[in-house]
């Protein structure tokens, strides 16, 4: 019911200058996004890597469907590379791409131009000694995505993917892809999706994702757990444990902002937990969207803006 609303709000500029400028609402989202320039992202990373954590940096932008646009992604993360590289936070910062922002939605030949351009930023990660995950979007891009993973792992087999554990189909994605070099985030996903291809409810989207990690954590590649969710990071320990993973054979993903204390806690307690930065200047709608496609985030950011005051 508030779906609508929310995009509507997304498109108001008026909207936008007043979340951006009053100091409550900017802190907050500074909370989020920890800005709009690479400098802003590297230097983000650089305070959590002294943490003691590692980093997925995400460039904000999706649905482009202006070939300029998505070059202007590719030069971005190459730019973000470069500067990680030079400052030596590479090995622990790696970078995740949605396809949409690097021409996949582009009629007629986007599919080759997103793959042609993730090779692009694939080649630029792995000169600066890092790796490139492939975000996973709605379910219309799920067998387009898992395709360009296909030809991207041919030449750089370390590349990531991204599975979301509301879709039906995911148990059996997971299954493809738990063999030996082969990194996985799993997630429980976000997108508004239909009955038909997505668990609508959420204990239906828990019991997946249980499934999913047992299939993960019991194979052969690199699990990337991502989840707030305390019952489900107690969960994800025991299945671990009782598959005798090692720390440093898996690892903990959080979003940047959410649940800090219990990052550095987990990372205290000898595990590898990766925090996910977006940042650029796409970041009201992005804030806005997660708003959208998951309207229960909008108590959550209330609460944030008061927490703040």
């Amino acid at each position: 019911m508030l779906r609508q609303p929310i995009l509507l709000l997304a498109r108001s500029q008026g909207v936008q200058r007043l979340v951006s400028t009053m100091p409550v609402s900017s802190s907050v989202v500074r909370s989020y996004v920890p800005g709009e320039t690479t400098a802003d992202a590297v230097a983000a990373t650089s305070t959590l890597v002294e943490d003691g954590l590692r980093v997925s940096l995400d460039y904000l932008g999706e649905d482009t469907t202006d070939a300029a646009l998505a070059d202007a992604t590719v030069a971005a993360y190459k730019e973000l590379l470069a500067d990680l590289a030079a400052k030596g936070l590479a090995p622990q910062a790696e970078v995740s791409v949605k396809l949409t922002a690097i021409g996949q939605s582009l009629p007629d030949n986007g599919h080759k131009v997103a793959l042609e351009n993730a090779r692009d930023i694939c080649r630029a990660a792995r000169n600066a000694g890092t790796t490139v995950t492939l975000d996973m979007e709605d379910h219309t891009t799920t067998d387009s995505t898992l395709a360009i993973l296909r030809e991207l792992r041919k030449d750089f087999p370390e590349t990531g993917a991204v599975l979301q554990a509301m879709l039906r189909r995911t148990e059996a994605d997971c299954r493809a892809l738990a063999y030996e070099g082969s990194r996985v985030r799993l997630c429980k996903g976000a997108y508004m999706e239909p009955e038909r291809v997505a668990f609508q409810d959420r204990a239906d989207i828990d019991k997946s994702y249980v499934r999913c990690l047992k299939v993960l954590l019991g194979g052969q590649g690199y699990p990337m757990i991502a989840t707030h969710d305390p019952r489900m990071v107690k969960i994800a320990s025991a299945l671990a444990s009782r598959f005798g993973r090692r720390p440093g054979t898996y690892e903990f993903q959080m979003l940047y902002g959410i649940r800090p204390e219990e990052q550095r806690r987990l990372a205290a307690a000898g595990e590898s937990v990766r925090v996910y930065i977006p940042y650029g200047t796409e970041w009201y709608g992005y804030l806005m969207r997660r708003l959208a496609e998951k309207p229960s985030n909008l108590a959550f950011f209330a609460r944030s803006l008061v927490s703040k005051k």
